[in-house]
């Protein structure tokens, strides 16, 4: 069984990201997507509400399971026994970051390959960052994420200060 994970903070998840997972699982039999801990990005969701997120989007989609990690990318991988982890790339200012991951990666271990995928054009211009400005700001980002984010991002753009 061809095992991917898709890693990354999903903070919170975006159509862009969505359109990376259904692409990926042209390619593998199995997609995981792991919501990283991340507390040094000081992130707007809590762990638990970017698993849930990512949970009710990928629903519809049977090959694809939610997770979270923290830690070494490397290890996690192994534990799920996977064989590539599935990266993003919306221009090409992604791709030097991008890049010395995935070589600091193999490095870590050379088993594990990196696939960089790109998302629809629609969606290059899309980072979460840029969501979560727009709704702060009482834009609307309905063309950007699923509902049930746009609605999870409503609720905290009125419980977080401006």
């Amino acid at each position: 069984m061809r095992v991917a994970i898709y890693p990354g903070s999903f903070d919170p998840l975006t159509n862009g990201h969505l359109d990376v997972i259904q692409r990926a699982t042209k390619l593998f039999d199995r997609v995981i997507v792991a919501v990283a801990k991340s507390d040094s990005k000081n992130p707007l969701f809590t762990l638990e509400e970017r698993v849930e997120m990512v949970v009710q989007a990928v629903r519809h989609l049977p090959s694809v399971e939610a997770d979270s990690f923290e830690g070494l990318l490397v290890e996690y991988v192994e534990r799920r026994s996977a064989q590539a982890v599935v990266r993003g790339l919306r221009a090409v200012s992604d791709f030097e970051f991008e890049f010395q991951l995935a070589l600091m990666n193999r490095k870590l271990n050379e088993r594990i390959e990196t696939i960089f995928m790109m998302p629809k054009d629609t969606y290059t211009f899309l980072s979460s960052r840029i969501v979560k400005e727009i709704a702060r700001l009482g834009g609307d980002v309905s063309p950007f994420v699923p509902a049930h984010v746009r609605s999870a991002l409503s609720e905290k753009a009125t419980q977080t200060p401006v």
